[in-house]
Parts: structure tokens; sequence; C-alpha cells
């Protein structure tokens, strides 16, 4: 049996403004009706496989859960790292999970930020590699390149393998990014695949070579997945033993070590989207060569990237640029300088602003909150409760709230006095009542939330109850 593992880490800043620290491009809708890490696991249907284990950071629980949750795959299935360690430790955390459970699955690692173009050509490459993975060899998968891009790792196959009809190559060499020349001579030689970051391998396989290579990430992780704390839908590990673990990718602390090591060949469109650039490269165009996603209009435009989330984003005889437009910042800048917008990012942080770590509009627990204006001593939000979840039971010393439903039913509760609102009915909390809201019925409840005091900080909470443990 084939278990997949979603590797939902990383933060994606050359996709800002779009991508944040809180709401990373594995997150986002950027190709589709569904984020990249739900159009990976919409990818695995038609295999045989279990529920997939998802592995994010501590802070990306919960936009990770409603994921999973709108596309019916949140069972209990997402392990929590305290602290990104890379994907050798975050593959050992899912070995051990497996392992624990009394299983020794087959592990395919994939990474929930890839686009690949061909479902079909994908289950065929991960069909050819479970035979392999099964003999105790240790896959990847090789993108069968397209281009001499200087973007990507290289993988040198070395001479062939054959097992059951399926064929493969020993891997002869792992190959950092190379400068052009050195991708042109690649590509012609026919020799080389593009590294995909994606792996099949038995949990006890990976586990028996992590420890052979690298002891001190295998001690790590198995002390840390000895004090597993189920919470929710999550998966917690012991934080102090994770936190000591080393950060390695599993191509340095096993894949170029093993002497099991294949390589599938897996030819297919495939990106990591890297930048603004790349996805326009992999993005349908209109006949001028431009990529539009929203409202945008076009005049004497050409081979641009243009987004509008929200709102009319207009374009005037402009060539080869990236406009990507949010509801709290926009960036400007040409194509060729894409791969630059992560020194953006560092700008913002040197100047302690907070454009890079989140959006305007928040995921938690219970559902969602848009802040929609903001000034010295008021503060107006738009909430969306989930069906049958509740925010939890709090007060606040220095800002009063009044809640305007728009949609769905509330149940408030102030004082312990219980009410049921309606669509066009209003409550006021008082500040410093003990206040909750729910939501009772099974469509999402909306409301506008109007806050009003001398201090609107998200800290002015004193938590009395919980259902998320915070």
């Amino acid at each position: 049996m084939i278990l997949p593992v979603i590797m939902a880490g990383g933060s994606g800043s050359r996709l800002w403004p779009m991508s944040r620290e809180l709401m990373p491009k594995q997150f986002l809708k950027l190709d589709g009706d569904f984020t990249m890490l739900q159009a990976t696991l919409n990818r695995l249907q038609g295999l045989n496989t279990q529920t997939a284990l998802v592995i994010c950071h501590e802070d990306l629980r919960f936009v990770a859960a409603e994921q999973l949750r709108q596309i019916n795959q949140l069972y209990h299935n997402i392990v929590l790292e305290p602290a990104g360690r890379n994907t050798a430790p975050a593959i050992a955390l899912a070995a051990f999970t497996a392992i624990k459970k009394g299983q020794d699955p087959l592990l395919l690692v994939l990474a929930a930020d890839h686009l690949i173009g061909d479902t079909q050509s994908f289950q065929q490459a991960v069909a050819s590699a479970t035979e392999f993975a099964e003999a105790d060899r240790l896959v990847t998968f090789g993108i069968v390149p397209v281009a001499a891009e200087t973007g990507y790792g290289y993988i040198k196959r070395g001479q062939t393998t054959e097992l059951n009809q399926a064929k493969a190559y020993q891997v002869a060499q792992f190959v950092e990014k190379p400068q052009l020349d050195a991708a042109l001579a690649y590509i012609n030689s026919g020799d080389y695949y593009w590294n995909s970051g994606m792996f099949l391998f038995k949990a006890s396989v990976y586990l028996k070579e992590l420890k052979a290579h690298r002891p001190d990430i295998h001690a790590a992780c198995e002390q840390a997945m000895a004090d597993v704390n189920p919470d929710l839908d999550f998966i917690r590990v012991d934080p102090q033993a994770f936190l000591a673990c080393p950060s390695e990718s599993v191509d340095y602390a096993v894949m170029e070590k093993t002497n099991a090591a294949v390589v599938v060949p897996l030819e297919t469109h495939w990106s990591d989207v890297g930048s603004w650039s790349s996805l326009w490269h992999c993005s349908d165009k209109n006949s001028d060569g431009n990529v539009h996603k929203g409202e945008v209009l076009s005049l004497d435009s050409q081979n641009n990237y243009v987004m509008a989330e929200t709102g009319l984003v207009a374009t005037l005889g402009v060539q080869d640029m990236v406009v990507v437009q949010t509801r709290d910042a926009v960036l400007v800048a040409t194509k060729d300088r894409a791969q630059d917008v992560k020194a953006i990012v560092q700008q913002l942080s040197e100047l302690g602003r907070t454009e890079h770590q989140t959006h305007r509009e928040l995921y938690r627990p219970w559902g969602k909150s848009d802040s929609l204006a903001q000034g010295a001593r008021h503060q107006v939000k738009h909430i969306t409760v989930n069906p049958g979840q509740k925010l939890s039971v709090q007060m606040h010393h220095h800002r009063a709230e009044h809640w305007i439903v728009v949609a769905g039913t509330a149940l408030v509760t102030i004082n312990g006095v219980e009410s049921y609102l309606l669509e066009n009915q209003s409550v006021y909390v008082p500040l410093g009542a003990v206040h909750s809201l729910e939501n009772p019925g099974k469509i999402a409840l909306e409301l506008i939330e109007v806050q009003s005091g001398t201090y609107l900080g998200e800290d002015d909470i004193v938590r009395f109850s919980d259902w998320y443990g915070r």
C-alpha cells in the first residue's frame, strides 16, 4: 500500500504578494479551481493509496486543515512541525508515524507546490516506481527536461535496470543548479533529468538508510515521535526533540549517499512555480501572450502576467511585466527580475511591516476574518464562521463589539445569556462582557463586526474556554 506524504512547508517568497509566510504558495489557487495542495491530493485519485499525511508548520495548521476539509481529505492526518528542518526530518516523521501503527507502506513523497500537467503520466511513473520500491530501492522521479533550466537541480542517470517490465536507471550523480553552458551540455547528452524532489520508498528502508548515513537525524526524529500528542486533526511531535534535529534535505542526507537509489523518468509538463515568470511560462495565454487572472483590461500590452484579486487592473502599452494586485499590496516588476521579489520581502521584514507575513484575510480554526477598514479607535471585519464551529468564550479589556448578521444564523452568548440572531439582526457586546459566537446551522455564518475602543490588538483577548486548545 502507498502512503502519500505531502510536504506543505516553505514560504514561497518569490510569489509575493500572493504568497505570505502564513499563506504560502501551496495554499493558493494559482492554476485552476483548487489550491496547489488540493491539486496535489486530487492527482492521487485512481491510485491505490492510503489517506495522505500532510506535513506542515505549526503556524499553518488551520489553513491546511480547512483546505483538506474542503475536499473531504481531513482525517487526523496533519503532522505538525514546531519549526522547519527541511525534507529529511519531515519524511522521517512520516515514516515513524506509519511504523508506530504497525505498518510499512511505500512512502510517496510529494511537494504540495508543484504543477504537473499530465496526471496519467504521473500515475504511470508511480506504478513503475512501485516495482523498485517494493524491492527495497529508493526511487526518485526525474523530469525529462525540455529546456536548459538553470533554476533546477539535475540527476545524471547510470545503467538501465529493469524489474517486471518496469524500467529505471541507477542514479549516477546528483547535480546542483548549473550554469547555462553546463545545463546545455546536460540537455544535449540525454543523460540528465530535472530533480523533481519526489520520491517513493518503503518507510523501513528510508529509516534504515537514514540511520546509516545520518544517525543524528534518525535519533532526533525517533525521539520526537516517542511522545506524540494527538490534537483534533493534528499530530504533534515532541517539540524539544524535534528542535534539536539538524536541518537537512533528503538529497544530502540519504539519496546522494545510498547505493540503492534509482531514477524513474517522468515525461510531463512540470514546474515548481518558483517565480511569477515561471508561472507565466506554464499558464495559458491569450493572443497577445498575456496571462490574465481576475478583472483585467489590456490595451497594446504583450507577454504580461496580470493578477487582480479585488477590483480592476488595466495595462496600457507595457510588455514583459508582472502586475499582481491583492487586498493590501501591489507588485509591479519586469519578468526578468521576478526571481528578485524575495528582496522586497526581506525589505518588508527589515522595515517591521506585516505584508510579507499575513494577508488581510486570515484563516482561523472556526473559519476566517477579513479586515475591511481600520482607524485609530475602530476596526471593521467580515467574519465567516463555518457550520458547527464556535469562537472561544472570551472577553476584551479595551474594546466593545457590534455584530451584524448578513447570512446564516448566530448563537450568541453574552454574560451567560444565549440568543439567536438571524439575517439583518444585530447585537452589542459591551467592553468587559464574557461572550461567545457559534454557528449552529448548516450553512456558513457571515457577519460584520465593528470594533471600537482604545486598543484593538489581537492580544486583547482573554480566553476562558476554547474548542481548539488555543
